[in-house]
């Protein structure tokens, strides 16, 4: 393996102290498939104290697991010492490490075989223990020796072999899906916070239908994700021959072969699961799906509270698919135009645009016509380019001079400012001081009374 020079330089540090310095994990493993791989994991016979000792700038990253952060030439290596981890009783930490001198027994307690390579420093040898080449050849995901005893110990690589299917493409060997089918019920002992990263990084792989077949097949996306398991053989009827859930994963692969943002691969995964909860019978044999949009922004709501993610990224995916199911007319008027724009948010426009992309493309089959679209877009950018009040900082008045005219602070005034908004969208015209200080006098008059 061709190693960099300055990481050649650290190992030359450890050599010259008497230990051995190896790189491990998956930058080994992606050199090995020829991908580019700069997130590089260390391990060593030295022990963190040992360590601390050869260089002047250490970081005790996780220092109970033997884990130290070395700053050498400006960067940042994280270098663990060998060990072996002791009994687990939460499904995913060990209740405590012990300090080996072993790469042999280090590279045992690891998750997959893809996974245990190491390369010997400085000169770059690579090592095999467990078989990891022969998988690689033949795009198996296989568990370390005993598949049960790997997940026991730490229920979250059972999510990590499904991330790593959607990531490389490879397989989930039989004895290792098996055991992940047994074990499926401990991945609910795994915090809500690796469970959604490990997710995340699956949703956005280059092959994420294996990844959520492996979820599925294994049960923990019912664990998981009940609302997209529930979606696996659901009828949907009329235009899509389909069912729901492969409606769903070939929306995200469209995403995913486009290169869509993150938030716009997540709509096109849940975008339409709420019609599991809105099926109704319709006419000539047809099903309904009223009001099926805002049943699955609220499902989208409840997995991404559970998932713990961020405010923004659950009302980011929430607005867009709420909204997915907007219908433009060439007749429509330029107020409605910029209605459009005010309630989707000039920012959402692109990404709620490239949703509908995903979710025509999964409905027919292939590329769908966009004319509807592109005519949409060219008069949502002649709005923009007329320089008309569109949000509330381009009203000619705010807040401050609301009260300055004798107008009190408060939730009201959030009102008012909006009504305001709303009245200039209609008539641009309107978007003068004069006009906008008499009519706020006007209105919050009338809020009083």
């Amino acid at each position: 393996m061709t190693i960099p020079e300055d990481i050649k330089e650290l190992a030359a540090i450890f050599r010259s102290n008497g230990f051995s310095l190896y790189l491990v994990g998956g930058a080994v493993r992606d050199y090995i498939l020829g991908k580019d791989n700069n997130d590089y994991d260390f391990t060593t016979d030295a022990e963190p104290d040992d360590i601390k000792k050869m260089f002047r700038r250490t970081i005790d990253t996780g220092i109970k697991h033997g884990t130290v952060t070395v700053i050498f030439r400006k960067k940042h290596y994280e270098i663990t010492t060998f060990r072996v981890d002791g009994d687990y009783q939460d499904a995913r930490h060990p209740d405590s490490v012990k300090f080996v001198k072993s790469l042999e027994e280090d590279l045992s307690r690891r998750d997959f075989t893809i996974n245990a390579f190491a390369a010997e420093l400085p000169e770059g040898n690579i090592i095999d223990l467990h078989d990891g080449m022969r998988d690689l050849k033949k795009k198996i995901i296989r568990a370390i020796g005993d598949p049960e005893k790997r997940f026991e110990e730490d229920a979250l690589r059972m999510m990590r072999g499904c991330r790593f299917s959607a990531q490389l493409g490879f397989r989930i060997e039989k004895e290792t899906e098996k055991a992940m089918e047994d074990l499926a019920p401990t991945i609910a002992k795994v915090s809500s916070e690796r469970i959604k990263e490990e997710l995340f990084r699956l949703i956005a792989s280059p092959h994420p239908r294996m990844g959520l077949e492996a979820m599925r097949v294994t049960g923990i996306m019912n664990i998981l994700l009940p609302e997209l398991y529930a979606a696996y053989g659901f009828e949907q009827g009329g235009m899509h021959r389909e069912t729901l859930y492969e409606h769903l994963i070939l929306a995200l692969e469209w995403s995913e072969a486009h290169d869509y943002s993150m938030t716009v691969k997540l709509a096109s995964l849940f975008h339409d699961i709420g019609k599991t909860v809105t099926r109704a019978p319709g006419k000539d044999r047809m099903w309904t799906f009223y009001g099926h949009e805002e049943a699955s922004a609220r499902m989208v709501d409840a997995i991404f509270r559970r998932l713990k993610t961020s405010n923004e990224e659950r009302e980011s995916v929430m607005h867009l698919v709420r909204n997915h199911m907007f219908s433009y007319t060439s007749d429509w008027s330029d107020s409605a135009v910029r209605r459009f724009i005010r309630r989707i948010g000039i920012e959402n426009i692109d990404p709620l645009f490239y949703l509908r992309i995903a979710d025509m493309n999964a409905t027919l089959g292939h590329a769908p016509d966009i004319t509807g679209l592109l005519a949409f877009a060219d008069r949502i950018n002649e709005e923009l380019e007329k320089d008309n009040a569109l949000t509330l900082k381009d009203l000619r008045i705010d807040g401050r001079r609301l009260i300055e005219i004798g107008i009190k602070p408060g939730p009201g005034m959030g009102k008012l400012l909006d009504t305001l908004l709303d009245e200039v969208i209609e008539n641009p015209s309107l978007n003068n001081e004069e006009y906008l200080e008499a009519r706020a006098l006007s209105l919050s008059r009338s809020q009083v009374q």
